[in-house]
């Protein structure tokens, strides 16, 4: 398949864009807010970087804003909920201030019956967008702007890869880098591939670039993002795996940590493995999302592994990384899971030893096989599957935490707290976070704590 990259002349028409916006306008204040995964969070700063080229400066306050756009998630029921409860607010901003503009985007905003509540019921919004038309922001907004009416655009594009949009980015010690887009999997259970498209990758020019420029600027943590970045480069005229990219990255010269996510087990191996155990600058970090223990759920999630093979995996990355901090995904209650086989995912919990996971009672999502699938098991019983997967692992993460205390061990400072006991926080190199004593100057350096206490969830320690 060939790739789908937006021709330069086109995203010079948005840059073009966005200078009409700035002679329109003539600034104002946007509120911008992010829900849901690590890719949003990239996106929300492309976003963000758009505004800011448009003469819009930024604040935390809705009611102060001239602009509102909520970047929405669609994993989970919860994040939709949320996203409507923060309409209902607005409303009544919108109500006092007639000209405030309220723009809906990200993957909730790409699903139709999404779009159709908000025609109907939420009249305050004036722009809907989703993820595949991110790149044209500037011109949907200048439709809104011109043409006075409210501008809806979720078609059922095939996606593409746009470069060369402005970036405000949160950090200027972290910096997240899109290194793919879309996903092929199918997981029966997620709506990610209904609206974020088929799997499309940067070049590797591209990234190569966007990175180097990231360090020259004094980043230090460097995350490269994708929905299953295993599958990077699938699609490139001249092939090029994940692995070959991180090698090539990882002879960037600097002072870095290179982190990357999310990972899918049946596309993981030896290959990736190596690189990370002989590279300058990836952190011994895997976040790997197993999802289930048994086998017949895995299948009817259609994650294309066994609980064997993922396990053999596991195996397999100790022996080249003896030190690697193993992160990941479970979802409890699957439609027809039976309490002996949420028991196995726990008993796969306890054989692995994860340092942290990521917990999830299933939620249903509209368009997918799972919510057309029999799902007899009440709440009250899953979360009492849920309590048991949280207890064995919170035991775990404590005791691989306290192995920790009266050690020394590298860090980054990253950024300040708010708390006055620990002023700072920080990360070890393989993601865990730690909450320090010391001076604020130490925010953006590498440095080494001595760590003298720890909890279920983080490291104490002092500079």
């Amino acid at each position: 398949m060939k790739r789908a990259v937006i021709p330069p002349e086109e995203t010079a028409r948005q840059r073009a864009y966005e200078q009409k916006i700035l002679a329109l306008r003539q600034g104002g204040l946007a509120h911008v807010v992010t829900y849901g995964c690590q890719q949003n969070v990239a996106d929300s700063q492309q976003l963000r970087g758009m505004l800011a080229a448009m003469g819009f400066g930024f604040t935390d306050d809705p009611a102060q804003a001239d602009l509102v756009l909520l970047n929405t998630c669609a994993i989970r029921d919860n994040a939709e909920q949320k996203v409507y409860g923060a309409l209902g607010r607005l409303t009544h901003i919108k109500e006092r201030r007639p000209d405030l503009l309220v723009c809906l985007c990200g993957c909730m905003a790409q699903q139709e019956r999404v779009a159709e509540k908000v025609r109907r019921s939420y009249r305050l919004v004036d722009l809907v967008f989703g993820p595949q038309a991110l790149w044209r922001f500037p011109e949907l907004l200048y439709e809104v702007l011109t043409k006075k009416g409210r501008v809806f655009s979720i078609e059922n594009e095939r996606g593409a890869i746009a470069e060369g949009a402005p970036v405000v980015r949160d950090s200027a010690v972290k910096a997240w880098v899109s290194i793919m887009y879309g996903c092929n999997n199918f997981c029966s259970y997620c709506i990610v591939p209904y609206v974020r498209g088929r799997e499309r990758s940067r070049s590797p020019e591209d990234i190569l670039a966007e990175v180097e420029g990231l360090v020259r600027d004094g980043y230090k943590e460097i995350t490269l993002l994708g929905q299953n970045v295993n599958s990077y480069g699938k699609d490139l005229e001249t092939p090029l795996d994940f692995a070959g990219l991180l090698a090539q990255i990882d002879q960037i010269d600097g002072d870095f940590w290179l982190r990357f996510m999310t990972n899918h087990p049946k596309d993981t191996g030896d290959r990736l493995f190596a690189v990370m155990a002989k590279s300058r600058h990836i952190a011994p970090q895997l976040h790997l999302p197993v999802q289930s223990g048994s086998d017949r759920v895995l299948r009817a999630m259609n994650r294309g592994y066994t609980r064997a093979s993922y396990l053999e995996k596991v195996r397999a990355l100790r022996e080249k990384i003896p030190q690697v901090v193993l992160t990941s995904d479970i979802i409890i209650g699957f439609p027809g899971e039976t309490e002996a086989e949420a028991m196995e995912t726990i008993s796969l919990v306890e054989e692995v030893g994860y340092d942290a996971l990521f917990t999830f009672i299933y939620s249903p999502r509209p368009g997918t096989p799972a919510a057309e699938m029999p799902d007899p098991v009440s709440r009250e019983e899953k979360q009492v599957w849920f309590q048991r997967l949280l207890d064995a692992q919170n035991r775990f993460s404590a005791q691989r935490h306290a192995a920790y205390v009266g050690r020394k061990v590298p860090i980054l400072v990253d950024g300040l707290s708010g708390d006055e006991a620990w002023p700072l926080s920080a990360r070890t190199p393989g993601g865990r976070l730690v909450h320090l004593q010391g001076p604020a100057e130490a925010v953006g350096r590498f440095a080494q704590a001595d760590i003298v206490d720890s909890n279920t969830w983080a490291l104490f320690g002092h500079l």
